[in-house]
């Protein structure tokens, strides 16, 4: 087995960077056309968790769920533990972990926020999502709600970076010819604004990793 290449200091490089491009790097995993409807009203505040922990070998994972057949919005589809705030929430931080615990059961001292991303607009469900990015201490025994969650499952960070993790498909959406950008996770497809959030991760990334590092994982 190849060592690891990103460590929890690269994610903390990545996210201090200064002048990262997010638009330009979510872009990149960005269905085209992109769904766009005009809203009068404002977006709904919600806020997701992307969680990173340590496997056994020290490769660095995150987390995704499966979203239950039986929910209103995005049913059946993949993404990060989150959901909208809710009024006793302190902030969108406080959203983020909330949900995470309520989701997948993790929560705690052992989680800690590192930072966030800015906030990402979504437009098929007129929210505007603040990703918060954080590590869990240890191996986490997750406890999905079936009410919310079908299925947790994770990827090493590594293979966020390797070519044969990205695909592009045709689709019909809304009546409309779509090329789609997905990455292949664990025989998910994970596109839309999931996708573009891995992207966003991927492209700081990037720009912290070594060149070795870098062509090892090309």
């Amino acid at each position: 087995m190849t060592a690891p290449q990103i460590s929890l200091d690269h994610v903390r490089q990545s996210l201090a960077l200064d002048d990262f491009d997010a638009a330009a790097a979510a872009q990149r995993m960005a269905p085209v056309p992109r769904g766009w409807q005009k809203r009068d009203s404002p977006p709904q505040p919600a806020a997701v968790m992307i969680l990173i922990y340590s496997d056994e070998d020290a490769f660095l994972h995150t987390v995704l769920t499966l979203r239950a057949s039986g929910l209103r919005g995005h049913s059946g589809q993949v993404s990060f533990p989150g959901g909208r705030q809710d009024p006793e929430d302190e902030d969108l931080i406080a959203t983020a972990r909330r949900e995470t615990c309520e989701e997948i059961g993790i929560g705690g001292e052992r989680l800690t926020v590192l930072s966030q991303l800015p906030s990402f607009y979504i437009p098929a469900s007129h929210h505007a999502v603040c990703p918060a990015i954080g590590h869990f201490e240890g191996q986490p025994d997750f406890s999905p709600n079936p009410d919310e969650v079908a299925e947790v499952f994770s990827f090493a960070l590594d293979d966020l970076l390797k070519p044969g993790f990205k695909f592009v498909e045709r689709r019909q959406i809304r009546g409309y010819d779509v090329r789609v950008p997905y990455y292949a996770v664990k025989g998910h497809k994970v596109w839309g604004a999931t996708a573009m959030l891995l992207s966003q991760l991927e492209g700081r990334l990037r720009q912290v990793l070594p060149r070795a590092a870098l062509l090892a994982l090309a």
